[in-house]
Protein backbone atom coordinates (compact mmCIF):
# COMPACT_ATOMS: atom_id res chain seq x y z
CA UNK A 1 0.00 0.00 0.00
CA UNK A 2 1.25 3.30 -1.05
CA UNK A 3 0.51 6.64 1.53
CA UNK A 4 2.41 9.85 0.93
CA UNK A 5 1.46 13.16 -0.44
CA UNK A 6 0.61 14.04 -4.37
CA UNK A 7 1.03 10.78 -5.12
CA UNK A 8 -2.47 11.05 -7.53
CA UNK A 9 -5.19 12.93 -8.41
CA UNK A 10 -7.64 13.15 -5.79
CA UNK A 11 -10.41 13.58 -8.03
CA UNK A 12 -13.26 11.27 -7.46
CA UNK A 13 -13.95 8.66 -10.13
CA UNK A 14 -17.42 8.19 -7.59
CA UNK A 15 -18.92 9.65 -4.56
CA UNK A 16 -19.40 8.08 -1.08
CA UNK A 17 -22.96 6.97 -1.85
CA UNK A 18 -22.59 5.35 -5.09
CA UNK A 19 -21.10 1.71 -5.14
CA UNK A 20 -23.07 -0.89 -5.60
CA UNK A 21 -22.58 -4.41 -5.80
CA UNK A 22 -22.63 -3.78 -9.88
CA UNK A 23 -19.40 -2.13 -9.21
CA UNK A 24 -17.52 -5.12 -7.30
CA UNK A 25 -13.67 -5.48 -9.33
CA UNK A 26 -13.96 -2.04 -10.48
CA UNK A 27 -10.72 0.41 -9.15
CA UNK A 28 -12.51 3.72 -8.07
CA UNK A 29 -10.96 6.83 -6.14
CA UNK A 30 -12.77 8.25 -3.10
CA UNK A 31 -12.45 11.60 -1.46
CA UNK A 32 -14.09 13.00 2.09
CA UNK A 33 -14.33 13.33 5.69
CA UNK A 34 -13.62 10.33 7.63
CA UNK A 35 -16.66 9.79 9.98
CA UNK A 36 -15.53 6.38 11.65
CA UNK A 37 -12.25 4.39 12.37
CA UNK A 38 -12.90 0.69 13.56
CA UNK A 39 -9.26 -1.35 14.43
CA UNK A 40 -9.92 -5.13 14.14
CA UNK A 41 -6.21 -6.40 15.00
CA UNK A 42 -4.75 -6.80 11.38
CA UNK A 43 -7.65 -5.02 9.44
CA UNK A 44 -8.88 -0.60 10.20
CA UNK A 45 -12.40 -0.30 9.05
CA UNK A 46 -12.85 3.90 7.59
CA UNK A 47 -16.26 5.04 7.01
CA UNK A 48 -15.61 7.79 4.36
CA UNK A 49 -18.01 10.40 4.38
CA UNK A 50 -19.25 13.41 1.90
CA UNK A 51 -22.59 14.92 0.92
CA UNK A 52 -23.50 12.35 -0.68
CA UNK A 53 -23.18 9.43 1.74
CA UNK A 54 -20.65 6.65 3.70
CA UNK A 55 -18.70 3.93 2.21
CA UNK A 56 -16.78 1.91 4.09
CA UNK A 57 -12.90 1.07 3.74
CA UNK A 58 -10.91 -1.38 4.74
CA UNK A 59 -6.99 -0.77 4.96
CA UNK A 60 -4.75 -3.73 5.93
CA UNK A 61 -1.60 -1.27 6.92
CA UNK A 62 -3.01 -1.09 10.97
CA UNK A 63 -0.50 1.89 11.71
CA UNK A 64 -1.80 4.34 8.93
CA UNK A 65 -2.74 7.96 11.33
CA UNK A 66 -6.13 8.83 10.44
CA UNK A 67 -8.46 10.38 13.33
CA UNK A 68 -12.41 11.58 12.97
CA UNK A 69 -12.84 14.79 10.13
CA UNK A 70 -9.58 13.84 8.74
CA UNK A 71 -10.26 14.92 4.71
CA UNK A 72 -8.64 11.88 2.49
CA UNK A 73 -8.69 10.35 -1.13
CA UNK A 74 -8.22 6.57 -1.43
CA UNK A 75 -7.40 4.72 -4.55
CA UNK A 76 -8.70 1.07 -4.23
CA UNK A 77 -10.60 -2.03 -5.35
CA UNK A 78 -14.50 -2.54 -5.10
CA UNK A 79 -15.64 -6.11 -3.16
CA UNK A 80 -18.54 -7.34 -2.22
CA UNK A 81 -18.98 -7.27 2.05
CA UNK A 82 -18.87 -10.91 3.41
CA UNK A 83 -22.00 -13.10 4.14
CA UNK A 84 -23.47 -11.32 7.33
CA UNK A 85 -21.87 -8.00 7.04
CA UNK A 86 -23.88 -6.31 4.84
CA UNK A 87 -25.77 -3.12 6.10
CA UNK A 88 -29.15 -1.93 5.06
CA UNK A 89 -29.21 0.93 6.46
CA UNK A 90 -26.07 2.37 3.51
CA UNK A 91 -27.09 2.17 -0.24
CA UNK A 92 -23.54 1.30 -0.25
CA UNK A 93 -23.97 -1.46 3.05
CA UNK A 94 -23.43 -3.95 0.24
CA UNK A 95 -19.66 -3.56 -0.78
CA UNK A 96 -16.76 -1.92 0.38
CA UNK A 97 -13.62 -0.42 -0.79
CA UNK A 98 -9.80 -2.68 -0.22
CA UNK A 99 -8.03 0.75 0.02
CA UNK A 100 -4.30 0.41 -1.92
CA UNK A 101 -3.40 3.99 -1.41
CA UNK A 102 -4.14 6.55 0.21
CA UNK A 103 -3.38 10.27 0.55
CA UNK A 104 -4.31 12.67 3.53
CA UNK A 105 -5.47 15.79 2.03
CA UNK A 106 -5.82 17.78 5.94
CA UNK A 107 -5.94 16.59 9.07
CA UNK A 108 -8.29 17.79 11.95
CA UNK A 109 -8.74 19.21 15.42
CA UNK A 110 -10.62 17.24 17.55
CA UNK A 111 -14.27 19.17 17.11
CA UNK A 112 -16.54 20.90 19.88
CA UNK A 113 -18.93 18.24 19.35
CA UNK A 114 -19.31 14.74 18.00
CA UNK A 115 -20.06 14.99 14.29
CA UNK A 116 -21.19 11.11 13.98
CA UNK A 117 -23.70 11.28 16.57
CA UNK A 118 -27.41 11.47 15.09
CA UNK A 119 -29.00 12.72 18.24
CA UNK A 120 -26.74 15.62 19.18
CA UNK A 121 -27.30 16.80 23.61
CA UNK A 122 -25.63 20.39 22.73
CA UNK A 123 -26.98 23.66 23.23
CA UNK A 124 -27.46 25.19 19.65
CA UNK A 125 -25.54 28.37 20.29
CA UNK A 126 -22.58 26.44 20.05
CA UNK A 127 -23.83 24.25 16.73
CA UNK A 128 -24.30 27.96 15.51
CA UNK A 129 -20.63 29.02 17.05
CA UNK A 130 -19.48 26.14 14.36
CA UNK A 131 -22.49 26.42 12.41
CA UNK A 132 -20.39 24.79 9.07
CA UNK A 133 -19.73 21.67 11.91
CA UNK A 134 -23.38 21.34 12.27
CA UNK A 135 -23.96 21.53 8.70
CA UNK A 136 -21.71 18.81 8.03
CA UNK A 137 -23.43 16.46 10.32
CA UNK A 138 -25.84 15.52 7.77
CA UNK A 139 -29.24 16.83 8.87
CA UNK A 140 -29.28 20.25 8.06
CA UNK A 141 -27.12 19.97 4.97
CA UNK A 142 -30.29 17.56 3.80
CA UNK A 143 -32.22 20.66 4.44
CA UNK A 144 -30.66 22.56 2.45
CA UNK A 145 -30.21 20.06 -0.16
CA UNK A 146 -34.58 19.85 0.23
CA UNK A 147 -33.93 24.11 0.10
CA UNK A 148 -31.92 23.90 -3.38
CA UNK A 149 -34.34 21.04 -4.73
CA UNK A 150 -37.69 23.52 -3.48
CA UNK A 151 -35.82 26.46 -5.88
CA UNK A 152 -34.92 24.70 -8.64
CA UNK A 153 -39.03 23.41 -8.77
CA UNK A 154 -40.24 26.75 -8.44
CA UNK A 155 -38.28 28.25 -11.21
CA UNK A 156 -39.20 25.66 -13.81
CA UNK A 157 -43.15 26.00 -12.51
CA UNK A 158 -42.43 29.82 -12.25
CA UNK A 159 -41.39 29.98 -16.28
CA UNK A 160 -43.67 27.46 -17.16
CA UNK A 161 -46.48 29.83 -16.43
CA UNK A 162 -44.38 32.56 -18.67
CA UNK A 163 -43.24 34.39 -15.45
CA UNK A 164 -39.88 35.97 -16.06
CA UNK A 165 -37.51 36.43 -13.09
CA UNK A 166 -35.97 39.86 -12.79
CA UNK A 167 -33.98 41.28 -9.71
CA UNK A 168 -34.98 44.38 -8.12
CA UNK A 169 -32.37 46.46 -5.90
CA UNK A 170 -31.33 45.90 -2.47
CA UNK A 171 -30.63 49.55 -1.55
CA UNK A 172 -33.92 51.49 -1.72
CA UNK A 173 -35.47 53.93 0.29
CA UNK A 174 -36.91 54.02 3.73
CA UNK A 175 -40.50 52.31 3.38
CA UNK A 176 -42.77 54.59 5.73
CA UNK A 177 -44.81 51.62 6.93
CA UNK A 178 -44.31 48.14 8.36
CA UNK A 179 -41.80 46.47 10.39
CA UNK A 180 -38.72 48.74 10.81
CA UNK A 181 -36.13 48.93 7.92
CA UNK A 182 -32.29 47.81 8.18
CA UNK A 183 -30.64 51.41 7.51
CA UNK A 184 -27.49 51.54 5.42
CA UNK A 185 -25.38 55.22 5.26
CA UNK A 186 -24.28 56.59 2.08
CA UNK A 187 -20.52 57.98 1.97
CA UNK A 188 -21.22 60.10 -1.21
CA UNK A 189 -24.37 61.78 0.28
CA UNK A 190 -23.13 62.11 4.21
CA UNK A 191 -26.28 62.38 6.15
CA UNK A 192 -28.14 60.12 4.07
CA UNK A 193 -29.32 56.51 3.93
CA UNK A 194 -30.79 53.72 1.70
CA UNK A 195 -32.62 51.13 3.76
CA UNK A 196 -32.84 47.53 2.93
CA UNK A 197 -36.25 46.17 1.73
CA UNK A 198 -38.45 45.07 3.95
CA UNK A 199 -40.40 43.52 0.57
CA UNK A 200 -39.80 44.43 -3.55
CA UNK A 201 -43.79 45.59 -3.19
CA UNK A 202 -43.04 49.01 -5.04
CA UNK A 203 -40.89 47.35 -7.32
CA UNK A 204 -42.52 44.56 -8.63
CA UNK A 205 -46.04 47.05 -9.13
CA UNK A 206 -43.71 49.51 -10.82
CA UNK A 207 -42.81 46.05 -13.21
CA UNK A 208 -46.40 45.78 -13.81
CA UNK A 209 -46.62 49.85 -14.58
CA UNK A 210 -43.72 49.04 -17.74
CA UNK A 211 -45.50 46.07 -19.23
CA UNK A 212 -44.04 42.98 -17.32
CA UNK A 213 -46.82 41.31 -17.15
CA UNK A 214 -45.74 38.65 -15.10
CA UNK A 215 -42.59 39.05 -12.89
CA UNK A 216 -41.25 36.49 -9.89
CA UNK A 217 -38.22 36.43 -7.97
CA UNK A 218 -37.03 34.75 -4.64
CA UNK A 219 -35.54 37.55 -3.12
CA UNK A 220 -33.43 38.39 -0.10
CA UNK A 221 -35.39 41.11 2.55
CA UNK A 222 -34.66 42.24 5.78
CA UNK A 223 -36.63 43.71 8.84
CA UNK A 224 -35.91 44.72 12.27
CA UNK A 225 -37.96 43.05 14.29
CA UNK A 226 -38.25 40.83 17.13
CA UNK A 227 -37.87 37.20 16.51
CA UNK A 228 -39.31 34.07 17.17
CA UNK A 229 -38.79 30.29 15.98
CA UNK A 230 -40.47 30.70 12.40
CA UNK A 231 -39.04 34.29 11.68
CA UNK A 232 -35.37 35.54 10.57
CA UNK A 233 -34.11 39.27 10.43
CA UNK A 234 -32.68 38.64 7.01
CA UNK A 235 -35.20 36.06 5.07
CA UNK A 236 -36.24 34.76 1.63
CA UNK A 237 -39.55 35.25 -0.27
CA UNK A 238 -41.17 34.16 -3.36
CA UNK A 239 -42.38 37.59 -5.04
CA UNK A 240 -44.76 37.24 -7.60
CA UNK A 241 -46.73 39.94 -9.71
CA UNK A 242 -48.75 39.35 -12.66
CA UNK A 243 -51.13 41.99 -14.68
CA UNK A 244 -55.14 41.77 -15.69
CA UNK A 245 -55.99 38.91 -13.23
CA UNK A 246 -57.59 38.22 -10.18
CA UNK A 247 -57.97 37.01 -7.15
CA UNK A 248 -58.86 33.31 -8.72
CA UNK A 249 -55.76 33.21 -10.56
CA UNK A 250 -53.54 33.89 -7.66
CA UNK A 251 -54.74 31.33 -5.81
CA UNK A 252 -54.78 28.42 -8.69
CA UNK A 253 -51.26 29.19 -9.50
CA UNK A 254 -50.38 28.82 -6.01
CA UNK A 255 -51.90 26.07 -5.17
CA UNK A 256 -50.54 24.30 -7.95
CA UNK A 257 -47.28 25.15 -7.41
CA UNK A 258 -47.30 23.91 -3.56
CA UNK A 259 -48.66 21.17 -4.78
CA UNK A 260 -45.52 20.49 -7.20
CA UNK A 261 -43.34 21.52 -4.31
CA UNK A 262 -45.22 18.62 -1.51
CA UNK A 263 -45.01 16.44 -4.44
CA UNK A 264 -41.39 16.44 -5.84
CA UNK A 265 -39.13 17.61 -2.35
CA UNK A 266 -41.86 15.54 0.02
CA UNK A 267 -43.39 13.16 -1.64
CA UNK A 268 -46.58 14.06 -0.51
CA UNK A 269 -49.83 14.40 -2.64
CA UNK A 270 -51.69 16.96 -1.50
CA UNK A 271 -55.50 17.43 -2.43
CA UNK A 272 -56.40 20.16 -4.59
CA UNK A 273 -59.27 22.93 -4.00
CA UNK A 274 -57.99 24.57 -1.25
CA UNK A 275 -60.52 25.30 1.47
CA UNK A 276 -60.95 29.05 2.33
CA UNK A 277 -62.23 30.98 5.40
CA UNK A 278 -63.25 34.70 5.59
CA UNK A 279 -60.84 37.14 7.89
CA UNK A 280 -63.84 37.51 10.27
CA UNK A 281 -65.09 33.51 10.25
CA UNK A 282 -61.16 32.69 11.25
CA UNK A 283 -60.96 35.30 14.09
CA UNK A 284 -64.74 34.29 15.69
CA UNK A 285 -63.81 30.49 15.60
CA UNK A 286 -59.76 30.51 16.28
CA UNK A 287 -58.96 33.52 17.30
CA UNK A 288 -56.43 33.94 14.86
CA UNK A 289 -56.09 34.98 10.69
CA UNK A 290 -53.46 31.53 10.56
CA UNK A 291 -55.89 28.77 12.03
CA UNK A 292 -54.92 25.26 12.66
CA UNK A 293 -57.08 23.03 10.91
CA UNK A 294 -56.23 19.89 11.43
CA UNK A 295 -57.93 19.05 14.59
CA UNK A 296 -61.53 20.27 15.65
CA UNK A 297 -61.60 22.65 18.61
CA UNK A 298 -63.25 25.81 17.78
CA UNK A 299 -64.02 28.89 19.80
CA UNK A 300 -67.72 29.41 20.38
CA UNK A 301 -69.42 33.03 21.22
CA UNK A 302 -71.40 33.22 24.33
CA UNK A 303 -72.11 36.75 24.67
CA UNK A 304 -75.72 36.80 23.46
CA UNK A 305 -76.48 33.90 25.71
CA UNK A 306 -75.14 35.55 29.03
CA UNK A 307 -76.27 38.94 28.24
CA UNK A 308 -78.65 39.00 31.51
CA UNK A 309 -76.32 36.68 33.71
CA UNK A 310 -75.20 37.79 37.18
CA UNK A 311 -72.20 36.07 37.39
CA UNK A 312 -69.87 39.58 38.36
CA UNK A 313 -67.04 38.82 36.03
CA UNK A 314 -68.88 38.34 33.12
CA UNK A 315 -71.19 40.72 33.63
CA UNK A 316 -69.01 43.46 34.20
CA UNK A 317 -66.50 42.38 31.08
CA UNK A 318 -69.97 42.75 29.12
CA UNK A 319 -70.42 46.21 30.51
CA UNK A 320 -67.22 47.50 29.80
CA UNK A 321 -67.90 46.87 25.68
CA UNK A 322 -65.99 43.06 26.29
CA UNK A 323 -66.54 39.63 24.97
CA UNK A 324 -66.70 36.15 26.19
CA UNK A 325 -66.06 32.77 24.32
CA UNK A 326 -65.43 29.19 25.29
CA UNK A 327 -64.28 26.07 23.67
CA UNK A 328 -64.91 22.37 24.77
CA UNK A 329 -62.18 19.92 25.50
CA UNK A 330 -63.81 16.53 24.84
CA UNK A 331 -63.00 14.17 27.81
CA UNK A 332 -61.64 17.36 29.86
CA UNK A 333 -63.86 16.31 32.51
CA UNK A 334 -61.14 13.70 34.26
CA UNK A 335 -58.32 16.46 34.52
CA UNK A 336 -58.04 17.41 38.05
CA UNK A 337 -58.14 20.98 39.46
CA UNK A 338 -54.47 21.23 39.81
CA UNK A 339 -53.98 20.30 35.82
CA UNK A 340 -56.88 23.10 34.92
CA UNK A 341 -55.04 25.50 37.34
CA UNK A 342 -51.95 24.68 34.85
CA UNK A 343 -54.02 26.11 31.92
CA UNK A 344 -55.25 29.16 33.83
CA UNK A 345 -51.93 29.64 34.01
CA UNK A 346 -50.67 29.19 30.57
CA UNK A 347 -53.13 31.96 29.23
CA UNK A 348 -51.80 34.68 31.58
CA UNK A 349 -48.98 35.58 29.65
CA UNK A 350 -51.07 36.07 26.08
CA UNK A 351 -53.29 39.04 27.89
CA UNK A 352 -56.33 36.66 29.92
CA UNK A 353 -55.99 37.04 34.01
CA UNK A 354 -57.88 33.87 34.02
CA UNK A 355 -60.14 30.84 32.73
CA UNK A 356 -63.44 30.23 34.12
CA UNK A 357 -64.03 26.15 33.89
CA UNK A 358 -66.94 23.56 33.78
CA UNK A 359 -66.99 20.04 33.89
CA UNK A 360 -70.67 18.22 32.10
CA UNK A 361 -70.73 14.86 34.25
CA UNK A 362 -73.90 12.32 34.00
CA UNK A 363 -75.42 14.46 36.95
CA UNK A 364 -75.05 17.74 35.40
CA UNK A 365 -72.56 20.32 35.30
CA UNK A 366 -70.09 20.76 38.05
CA UNK A 367 -67.23 22.75 39.33
CA UNK A 368 -65.68 25.84 38.91
CA UNK A 369 -68.33 28.81 38.16
CA UNK A 370 -71.25 26.57 37.02
CA UNK A 371 -73.11 27.35 40.56
CA UNK A 372 -73.16 31.03 39.39
CA UNK A 373 -75.99 30.33 36.05
CA UNK A 374 -78.88 29.52 35.50
CA UNK A 375 -80.55 26.32 34.03
CA UNK A 376 -81.27 28.36 30.67
CA UNK A 377 -77.58 29.84 30.68
CA UNK A 378 -76.27 26.35 31.14
CA UNK A 379 -78.62 24.23 28.52
CA UNK A 380 -77.52 27.29 26.16
CA UNK A 381 -73.67 27.07 26.62
CA UNK A 382 -73.57 23.30 26.58
CA UNK A 383 -75.37 23.27 22.81
CA UNK A 384 -73.65 26.20 21.26
CA UNK A 385 -70.33 24.85 22.51
CA UNK A 386 -71.21 20.97 21.95
CA UNK A 387 -70.78 19.73 25.08
CA UNK A 388 -71.05 15.96 25.81
CA UNK A 389 -71.28 14.14 29.07
CA UNK A 390 -67.33 13.80 30.33
CA UNK A 391 -66.39 16.92 28.60
CA UNK A 392 -64.57 19.89 30.11
CA UNK A 393 -66.02 23.65 29.35
CA UNK A 394 -63.09 26.40 29.53
CA UNK A 395 -64.26 30.16 28.98
CA UNK A 396 -62.17 33.28 28.57
CA UNK A 397 -64.18 36.94 29.43
CA UNK A 398 -62.16 40.00 28.47
CA UNK A 399 -61.55 42.44 25.40
CA UNK A 400 -62.09 40.95 22.15
CA UNK A 401 -58.42 40.92 21.36
CA UNK A 402 -57.48 39.16 24.53
CA UNK A 403 -60.03 36.67 24.42
CA UNK A 404 -58.89 35.67 21.09
CA UNK A 405 -54.95 35.37 21.44
CA UNK A 406 -55.18 34.02 24.75
CA UNK A 407 -58.32 31.07 23.78
CA UNK A 408 -55.65 30.67 20.33
CA UNK A 409 -52.67 29.83 22.15
CA UNK A 410 -55.08 27.27 24.44
CA UNK A 411 -56.11 25.71 21.65
CA UNK A 412 -52.80 25.05 19.77
CA UNK A 413 -51.10 24.09 23.32
CA UNK A 414 -54.36 21.42 24.27
CA UNK A 415 -54.03 19.82 20.15
CA UNK A 416 -51.09 19.12 21.29
CA UNK A 417 -51.78 18.11 24.99
CA UNK A 418 -54.37 15.49 23.90
CA UNK A 419 -53.00 14.36 20.37
CA UNK A 420 -55.44 15.88 18.29
CA UNK A 421 -52.98 16.61 15.64
CA UNK A 422 -52.44 14.77 12.59
CA UNK A 423 -48.73 15.54 12.23
CA UNK A 424 -48.96 13.80 8.48
CA UNK A 425 -51.69 15.68 7.22
CA UNK A 426 -51.34 18.89 5.77
CA UNK A 427 -54.45 21.56 6.18
CA UNK A 428 -53.74 24.47 3.47
CA UNK A 429 -56.38 27.14 3.78
CA UNK A 430 -57.31 30.75 1.92
CA UNK A 431 -57.77 33.07 4.28
CA UNK A 432 -59.37 36.29 2.61
CA UNK A 433 -61.69 39.31 2.89
CA UNK A 434 -59.23 40.91 5.04
CA UNK A 435 -60.42 44.40 6.51
CA UNK A 436 -58.65 47.01 4.68
CA UNK A 437 -58.29 49.41 7.93
CA UNK A 438 -57.16 48.78 11.27
CA UNK A 439 -56.71 50.86 14.18
CA UNK A 440 -53.19 51.94 15.22
CA UNK A 441 -52.71 52.33 18.51
CA UNK A 442 -48.79 54.11 18.00
CA UNK A 443 -50.53 56.65 16.04
CA UNK A 444 -53.65 56.58 17.54
CA UNK A 445 -55.20 57.14 13.94
CA UNK A 446 -56.55 54.51 11.12
CA UNK A 447 -53.85 52.73 9.18
CA UNK A 448 -53.86 49.96 6.39
CA UNK A 449 -54.08 46.47 7.15
CA UNK A 450 -51.57 45.85 4.66
CA UNK A 451 -50.53 48.35 2.48
CA UNK A 452 -52.12 52.02 0.92
CA UNK A 453 -52.22 49.97 -2.50
CA UNK A 454 -54.80 47.38 -1.21
CA UNK A 455 -57.70 47.17 -3.62
CA UNK A 456 -61.01 47.58 -1.03
CA UNK A 457 -63.66 45.09 -1.77
CA UNK A 458 -65.98 46.32 -4.96
CA UNK A 459 -69.21 46.09 -2.57
CA UNK A 460 -67.85 47.72 0.29
CA UNK A 461 -66.49 51.03 -1.53
CA UNK A 462 -69.07 53.11 -0.15
CA UNK A 463 -68.31 52.28 3.35
CA UNK A 464 -65.17 54.60 3.12
CA UNK A 465 -66.31 57.54 3.86
CA UNK A 466 -69.07 56.80 6.62
CA UNK A 467 -68.13 53.36 7.88
CA UNK A 468 -64.17 52.47 7.26
CA UNK A 469 -63.62 50.01 9.32
CA UNK A 470 -65.97 47.78 7.79
CA UNK A 471 -64.13 47.74 4.46
CA UNK A 472 -63.13 44.57 3.36
CA UNK A 473 -60.26 44.50 0.94
CA UNK A 474 -59.11 42.17 -2.30
CA UNK A 475 -56.42 40.47 0.23
CA UNK A 476 -55.62 37.12 0.81
CA UNK A 477 -53.05 34.99 2.70
CA UNK A 478 -52.50 30.88 2.38
CA UNK A 479 -52.56 29.33 5.13
CA UNK A 480 -50.46 25.94 6.55
CA UNK A 481 -51.05 24.11 9.68
CA UNK A 482 -51.25 27.27 11.90
CA UNK A 483 -48.65 29.02 9.78
CA UNK A 484 -49.00 32.10 7.83
CA UNK A 485 -47.14 31.10 4.41
CA UNK A 486 -47.82 34.07 2.31
CA UNK A 487 -50.07 36.74 1.80
CA UNK A 488 -50.84 39.07 -1.07
CA UNK A 489 -53.41 41.34 -2.88
CA UNK A 490 -55.25 42.70 -5.68
CA UNK A 491 -53.73 46.51 -6.16
CA UNK A 492 -55.21 49.93 -6.64
CA UNK A 493 -55.23 50.88 -10.25
CA UNK A 494 -57.66 53.48 -10.17
CA UNK A 495 -55.95 57.16 -9.29
CA UNK A 496 -59.08 58.45 -7.89
CA UNK A 497 -59.86 55.84 -5.86
CA UNK A 498 -56.23 55.62 -4.56
CA UNK A 499 -56.88 59.44 -3.76
CA UNK A 500 -59.84 58.80 -1.70
CA UNK A 501 -57.85 56.01 0.28
CA UNK A 502 -55.32 58.50 0.87
CA UNK A 503 -57.96 60.85 2.16
CA UNK A 504 -59.31 58.16 4.29
CA UNK A 505 -56.03 57.36 6.31
CA UNK A 506 -55.74 61.35 6.41
CA UNK A 507 -52.78 61.53 4.51
CA UNK A 508 -52.26 65.46 3.47
CA UNK A 509 -50.47 65.71 -0.38
CA UNK A 510 -47.15 67.03 0.84
CA UNK A 511 -47.39 63.28 3.25
CA UNK A 512 -48.38 61.62 -0.29
CA UNK A 513 -45.35 63.04 -2.21
CA UNK A 514 -42.71 62.90 0.39
CA UNK A 515 -44.01 59.02 0.74
CA UNK A 516 -44.99 58.35 -2.48
CA UNK A 517 -44.20 60.85 -5.01
CA UNK A 518 -42.34 58.38 -7.17
CA UNK A 519 -44.25 55.76 -7.40
CA UNK A 520 -47.61 57.87 -7.76
CA UNK A 521 -46.00 59.70 -10.80
CA UNK A 522 -45.05 55.97 -12.18
CA UNK A 523 -48.91 54.73 -11.52
CA UNK A 524 -50.37 57.85 -13.09
CA UNK A 525 -48.81 56.51 -16.44
CA UNK A 526 -51.51 53.88 -17.42
CA UNK A 527 -51.55 50.75 -14.74
CA UNK A 528 -52.82 47.54 -15.94
CA UNK A 529 -55.05 46.15 -12.95
CA UNK A 530 -52.40 43.65 -11.51
CA UNK A 531 -52.38 41.67 -8.16
CA UNK A 532 -49.52 39.27 -6.60
CA UNK A 533 -48.42 37.33 -3.71
CA UNK A 534 -45.12 36.65 -1.67
CA UNK A 535 -44.60 33.20 -0.32
CA UNK A 536 -42.01 32.94 3.30
CA UNK A 537 -39.69 30.37 1.58
CA UNK A 538 -37.89 29.53 4.21
CA UNK A 539 -41.37 28.88 6.78
CA UNK A 540 -42.20 26.72 3.24
CA UNK A 541 -39.23 24.90 3.46
CA UNK A 542 -39.09 24.28 7.32
CA UNK A 543 -42.51 22.57 6.45
CA UNK A 544 -41.09 20.50 3.76
CA UNK A 545 -38.51 19.24 5.78
CA UNK A 546 -40.79 18.64 9.25
CA UNK A 547 -38.86 20.79 11.42
CA UNK A 548 -40.33 23.82 13.32
CA UNK A 549 -37.32 25.97 13.85
CA UNK A 550 -36.56 28.11 10.81
CA UNK A 551 -33.10 27.86 11.41
CA UNK A 552 -32.91 24.30 10.45
CA UNK A 553 -33.54 25.26 6.85
CA UNK A 554 -31.08 28.81 6.07
CA UNK A 555 -27.39 28.05 6.26
CA UNK A 556 -25.68 30.89 8.19
CA UNK A 557 -28.60 31.91 10.36
CA UNK A 558 -29.20 34.52 13.17
CA UNK A 559 -29.94 33.70 16.74
CA UNK A 560 -33.36 35.30 18.33
CA UNK A 561 -31.40 37.83 19.56
CA UNK A 562 -30.71 38.76 15.76
CA UNK A 563 -26.59 38.00 16.12
CA UNK A 564 -24.40 35.79 14.27
CA UNK A 565 -22.70 33.40 16.50
CA UNK A 566 -19.92 32.52 13.97
CA UNK A 567 -18.79 35.41 12.38
CA UNK A 568 -19.57 37.62 15.91
CA UNK A 569 -21.56 40.46 14.52
CA UNK A 570 -23.24 42.88 14.82
CA UNK A 571 -19.87 44.17 15.66
CA UNK A 572 -18.51 47.61 16.04
CA UNK A 573 -16.61 49.02 13.08
CA UNK A 574 -13.51 51.27 13.14
CA UNK A 575 -13.65 55.17 14.27
CA UNK A 576 -12.03 56.20 10.58
CA UNK A 577 -14.93 54.58 8.93
CA UNK A 578 -17.44 56.19 11.09
CA UNK A 579 -15.64 59.72 10.34
CA UNK A 580 -15.98 58.90 6.81
CA UNK A 581 -19.59 58.30 6.76
CA UNK A 582 -20.01 62.07 9.19
CA UNK A 583 -21.59 59.39 11.99
CA UNK A 584 -21.28 59.35 15.62
CA UNK A 585 -22.57 56.81 18.10
CA UNK A 586 -23.55 57.78 21.82
CA UNK A 587 -22.30 55.90 24.70
CA UNK A 588 -24.63 54.05 26.95
CA UNK A 589 -25.23 55.34 30.26
CA UNK A 590 -24.39 52.94 32.86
Amino acid sequence: MHFGENMFDYRRTHTCGELTKKNVNEVVKLSGWVHRRRDLGNLVFIDLRDRYGMTQLVLEDTSTKLRAEWVISVRGQVRERKSGMANAKLATGEIEVAVEALEILSSAKIPPFNLNEESLEVSEELRLTHRYLDIRRGDIMQKLLVRSKAMLETRSYMNSHNFAEVTTPVLGRSTPEGARDYLVPSRVHPGTFYALPQSPQMFKQLLMVSGMDRYFQIVQCFRDEDLRSDRQPEFTQLDIEMSFGVPEDIYELTENLLIRLFKECKGVDVEPNFKRMTHAQCMEHYGCDRPDLRFDLRLHRLDDLLAETEFSIFKETLANGGCIKGLCVKGGAEMSRKEIEKLIDFVKPFGLSGLAWMKRTTEGWQGGVSKFFSQKELTGMEKRAGVDHGDLLLMAASAEGAVNQGLDHLRRHLGKKFNLINENSYAFVWVVDFPLFTYSETDDRMASEHHPFTQPHPDDIALIKTDPYKVRSLAYDIVLNGYELGGGSQRIHDSHLQAEIFKALQLSDEEVQEKFGFFIEALSYGTPPHLGIALGFDRLVMLLTDTDNIRDVIAFPKTIKATDLMMQCPSQVRQEQLDELEIATKEKAL
